[in-house]
């Protein structure tokens, strides 16, 4: 895989891990030209996900996705979610999301918390690939969780999972033990002293991405 192959692959995953409303469906054609090109590993897992989309009525796949991804926090996309639940901790991670885009010149705006996959993927992508790197890396066992949480739960966005874990180091026994304690403690509850989300929600639009 070289470096503009998993750009890619991370770019057009971002898009379509993003509401599927008339904007993205606007951009299939595109996005899909882009995923012909990919390594059969990142590729054909977005072209599952592809099909399933225009195989599908589009307020089917809204449904869905709302069902999935706001409804049920076993598929929580917020990543800092996975470890930190709705604490003072999980604030202080948004916030160092937002930082390190902002230390790479990189503006989110108040349209998605900095911490949401989609949005990382985007900036490693087109931002600043090694900080992303190190984003994705130190999120890994989240992102395999919730790959994990979309396969039970039967759900067509899982394809979109398999080709972001495609685009991230092996896992290592390390990381499965990881996964495993996070798995068996889930989030924390502590729903206090959040004040920090304010702050995240208040950045310029990136785009109007979402």
């Amino acid at each position: 895989m070289t470096e503009r192959s998993v750009a890619a692959a991370r770019l057009a995953a971002s898009w379509l891990l993003g509401y599927p409303d008339q904007g993205l469906l606007d951009r299939l054609d595109g996005i899909s030209a882009v995923v012909d090109e990919l390594p059969e590993r990142m590729g054909s897992p977005l072209r599952a996900f592809l099909d399933h989309l225009s195989d599908s009525p589009i307020t089917e796949v809204q449904t869905h996705y709302v069902l999935v991804f706001d409804m049920k926090r076993k598929a929580c996309p917020y990543l800092s979610y996975w470890t930190d639940g709705d604490t003072r901790n999980r604030g202080a991670a948004i916030l160092r999301f937002k930082q390190a885009y902002l230390d790479c010149g990189y503006d989110l705006g108040p349209e998605e918390l900095p911490d949401h996959l989609a949005v990382v993927l985007e900036f490693a992508a087109v931002g600043d690939r090694l900080t992303g790197e190190a984003l994705l890396a130190e999120h890994q066992e989240a992102i395999h969780l919730l790959r994990e949480a979309l396969d039970r739960m039967d759900s067509s966005y899982v394809h979109v999972l398999d080709c972001v874990v495609a685009t991230l180091p092996e896992v290592t026994t390390e990381i499965r033990r990881r996964m495993s304690e996070i798995a068996a403690a889930g989030p924390p509850a502590e729903t206090v002293g959040l004040e920090p989300f304010g702050v995240a929600l208040t950045l310029d639009p990136i785009g109007g991405r979402r």
